[in-house]
């Protein structure tokens, strides 16, 4: 775990809550949910199925709001800003590296890691050549995602999540949809490509093996997040 540097927290939660209508029925998701998170920190969000590990990532993320309470990541309430502020913030600042990759299959290797950079309005290309490089897939990048392996894949999207150099990093399960051997030279490039970055990194895990990378585990459970320790039980 990071130590108290005396800097104040990258990333608050604080009163977070979070509910969704179907029809007549109000499903609480999450409700008074307090956190924060040091500069460069690796934490680990654990839960059942359903309990609102997602949400709450797309709530950091800003592509959701919350019905109450605010976020503050870098000194910005992003909770107080318009949807397309939120937006312009989001990317910026954030990266998503997700279980079913979501690699547009249209684009080529290099087309899908350069969509952030484009979007950012920078038309730059060394950064993403440079970091194909670091994963060993500079030789794909006329490849289209069709031919290539789930593992590929993966190693895709971390590098587009890193490579318009956000503050913050959110994964969905990054090691959900490969095999185990593959997952752990995934979570090998997360050391090298993260955590050495000193990037703060928030991910969403079922797996032991990936929980243990993390700095600190903290477990979501009836809308309210709980500190596990480093400790975990299965």
């Amino acid at each position: 775990m990071k130590k108290d540097d005396g800097k104040p927290p990258l990333i608050c939660l604080e009163n977070i809550r979070k509910s969704y209508t179907e029809g007549s029925v109000v499903q609480r998701v999450l409700e008074s949910v307090d956190a924060e998170f040091a500069e460069g920190e690796c934490v680990a969000l654990l839960g059942r199925s359903g309990s609102g590990k997602s949400t709450l990532l797309n709530l950091i993320s800003g592509i959701d709001k919350p019905d109450g309470g605010r976020i503050v990541i870098g000194g910005v309430d992003i909770t107080a800003l318009s949807e397309h502020k939120r937006t312009l913030f989001r990317r910026k600042n954030i990266g998503f590296i997700y279980q079913f990759f979501n690699i547009i299959p249209t684009l080529s290797v290099l087309e899908n890691v350069l969509l952030p950079l484009e979007l950012n309005g920078d038309n730059s290309k060394e950064r993403a050549l440079e970091l194909l490089g670091e994963v060993g897939l500079l030789d794909r990048k006329g490849d289209y995602p069709d031919r290539l392996s789930g593992g590929e894949q993966q190693r895709i999207a971390i590098i587009r999540a890193l490579v318009h150099d956000p503050i913050i990093i959110l994964a969905d399960e990054p090691t959900g949809n490969i095999d185990k051997e593959t997952g752990r030279h995934i979570l090998d490039i997360m050391e090298r490509l993260i955590r050495r970055k000193n990037k703060n990194l928030i991910l969403v895990t079922h797996s032991k093996e990936v929980a243990t990378f993390a700095d600190r585990l903290l477990l979501l459970e009836e809308g309210v997040l709980k500190k596990k320790g480093t400790e975990i039980v299965w």
